[in-house]
């Protein structure tokens, strides 16, 4: 399965906030239209993940030719489709693919210049050899601290490796181009994060999801701006949405939604089914976890939105603790906050933000190297890490319970997600 409709991962209200309406979508991705003097404005970065190009060749008009060290000439092919013997393709887990390097023979970071004869067909790619040493792992919460297949570097902002959290999933909302035209074109339009804790079921977030008419999600996407990873994504449309019964819009109190997919996802190295805490099992206090999303790098509009998945680490924050933080903000010194929460962060400049709502808190789980469990979903905030003031998430062991409830009903298995 390939990336066939380009995404685009522009979010629109996820923290918290009204999620506009597409022209306004457009106009941030795009700018506004030009104005009468002919003058086109400079276009706004953005996350638009361009159209599929095949892995044999691309784009007809495009032009994959390069030349190698040695002066030969070759074509441009993804890193997995070339048999070469040096460092510039993975065969044994020795090279690594720099992600900030995109001045090479080829303009993606992620091919590499290969002679015709070592080009290998679409279906056989070049893989690394498994450690001998690696153990068989099985059940939930496996992250991949090295990359699932593709190792890389470069990762200065708290970039995420290939298939870190393979639990991570995109919820996209689904719109029409016009909406004088309903059934024409259509975009995937970005809106929050969640996870996978079943191949049919995500967790995530309610307020942004609740009134959707049409949502999908996306499994392990890792960098929207590249169709070239060795496993693809996986889309699936949502059969069906149901939120807490005591959801709260205004206060967000009981933040949290499940999503039943028309069709389950394929496990896959990057696609992975997330752990969730038994019941009333609140994280300990200073437990440092990883918030991931494709959220703003910073509050307000000069904040822009990530192309490659990020991470954060984030101490949890008691739950008095947090509230007493929180009373020093606007919200006053009369604020409670609901039972339903728990917070984490508090360490200037490190937070989420806006475009993370929906997406997993995952916490260390004693014992057991590269395993994590999912203790909060990202729901709410004052800024983003601004003056140290913790995040608010909705805390999953709280209402585990209501979780296996919804899943059980539906007639899924709540093992998938315990440890």
């Amino acid at each position: 399965m390939f990336k066939v409709l380009p995404i685009l991962l522009l979010v629109v209200g996820a923290y918290c906030q009204g999620n506009g309406d597409l022209d306004s979508v457009l106009n941030q991705i795009f700018g506004p239209p030009p104005s009468n003097n002919n003058q086109t404005p400079k276009p706004q970065a953005s996350t638009i993940v361009p159209p599929i190009q095949n892995h044999s060749g691309g784009a007809e008009d495009e032009d994959l030719s390069c030349k190698l060290p040695d002066g030969q000439e070759g074509e441009c092919v993804s890193y997995y489709l070339c048999n070469v013997n040096n460092n510039t393709v993975i065969t044994d887990g020795v090279g690594v693919i720099d992600i900030r390097v995109r001045d090479g023979p080829c303009a993606s970071y992620i091919d590499t210049c290969c002679l015709v004869p070592d080009k290998r067909p679409p279906d056989q790619p070049v893989k690394p050899d498994p450690k001998p040493d690696q153990p068989k792992r099985e059940g939930c919460g496996w992250a991949n601290p090295d990359g699932a297949d593709l190792r890389t570097t470069g990762e200065a902002n708290g970039e995420t490796k290939f298939g870190e959290f393979p639990w991570m999933v995109a919820i996209l909302k689904i719109e029409p181009v016009n909406e004088n035209e309903p059934e024409g074109q259509k975009l995937n339009v970005y809106v929050g994060g969640g996870s996978l804790i079943h191949p049919s079921v995500v967790l995530t977030a309610a307020h942004y999801v609740a009134s959707a008419k049409a949502l999908r999600i996306r499994a392990g996407e890792w960098d929207t701006q590249s169709t070239k990873e060795i496993y693809p994504f996986q889309d699936r449309d949502v059969a069906s949405v149901v939120t807490h019964k005591d959801f709260n819009k205004g206060n967000l109190f009981y933040d949290i939604a499940v999503l039943f997919l028309a069709q389950p996802v394929d496990l896959a190295p990057n696609v992975g089914v997330a752990c969730l805490p038994p019941p009333k099992q609140r994280q300990d206090d200073g437990t440092r976890c990883f918030a991931t999303g494709w959220g703003k790098d910073k509050f307000g509009k000069e904040g822009r939105y990530q192309v490659i998945l990020k991470k954060i680490e984030l101490p949890v924050v008691k739950h008095d603790r947090c509230q007493t933080a929180l009373r020093k903000t606007r919200l006053g010194r009369f604020f409670q906050l609901h039972s339903s929460f728990m917070c984490a962060g508090g360490e200037p400049g490190k937070d989420t933000c806006k475009g993370d709502g929906g997406s997993p808190l995952s916490c260390p789980i004693e014992y057991e190297k590269d395993r994590y469990v999912q203790s909060g979903i990202v729901a709410w905030g004052i800024g983003c890490g601004e003056d140290g003031t913790p995040g608010v998430y909705v805390d999953v062991s709280v209402l585990r319970d209501w979780i296996d409830d919804k899943v059980v009903g539906k007639g899924y298995d709540p093992k998938t997600y315990t440890y």
